[in-house]
């Protein structure tokens, strides 16, 4: 499907006429929604509003049912985690961990805004699977009470070009990253790959070269190339510098 860049100021102007109700009461009617239908609908795109302090799902749009099998008025947590790949399950899991900690600092702040990005691949009516860029933006708001609110675009990331066997992972409160997708945005992040992050996770467990070496079934010499690898991507002088800065990032 051929994408075709929009401004996401559509996502901010729907926060705005709907945030004096707590996002509820969405008229699949309005012209923004109707708008936005149209835009997620073009681009393969699909949309969810939760309300993050009380984890309820406000609003799903219809094209869940499109690219997930899930209609919108059924949609829970526990259904998007069962369309998850199996080897995305934990870092999937890891996310929403990472979710739950943002949503703390900025209710605890009173004010603010952050965004996790990342990508997942996620089970399609078909059976078979496609990769999902995840934009997860949250807010403090004070009103129509206290609550940190959540705006979830997925989009179809499957034509876009990304750095062979890596994922994209941001978060932090850069707003501006809440944007269009671009082949440049989607290689924000760090650079390690799947088998990387798996040995990196290995030795956060207390796990030796050997030992890892045995469970992967490859040489103790791959193993320790992939953590001079792993050093020389991060600019970490330990790995242990390497496991605090993923932890600190909800990756492990």
């Amino acid at each position: 499907m051929l994408k075709i860049p929009y401004s996401y100021n559509i996502y901010h102007d729907f926060i705005e006429s709907y945030l004096p109700s707590g996002l509820l009461n969405i008229d699949s009617q309005d012209p923004i929604i109707c708008k936005l239908e149209s835009l997620m609908e073009e681009n393969d795109q699909m949309l969810i509003v939760m309300d993050l302090t009380q984890l309820t799902i406000i609003y799903t749009s219809k094209r869940s049912m499109d690219m997930l099998g899930i209609e919108p008025e059924t949609n829970d947590p526990l259904k998007m985690m069962s369309k998850v790949h199996p080897e995305d399950l934990h870092r999937f899991g890891l996310g929403r961990s990472k979710l739950m900690d943002l949503d703390k600092n900025l209710y605890i702040a009173h004010k603010g805004a952050a965004l996790l990005s990342t990508d997942i691949r996620m089970l399609r009516p078909d059976g078979e699977y496609a990769k999902h860029l995840f934009q997860c933006y949250m807010f403090y708001s004070p009103i129509p009470h206290e609550s940190v609110y959540y705006i979830q675009v997925n989009t179809n990331i499957e034509e876009y070009i990304m750095h062979k066997a890596t994922f994209h992972y941001y978060v932090g409160d850069d707003i501006t990253l809440f944007r269009f997708p671009t082949d440049e945005l989607l290689n924000i992040g760090h650079y390690l790959t799947h088998r990387e992050f798996e040995i990196i996770h290995m030795i956060s467990k207390g796990l030796n070269s050997e030992e890892i070496a045995e469970k992967l079934f490859i040489s103790v010499h791959t193993v320790n190339t992939h953590r001079r690898n792993i050093l020389g991507k991060t600019e970490k002088g330990h790995i242990s510098d390497v496991i605090f800065d993923l932890m600190g990032k909800g990756l492990l």
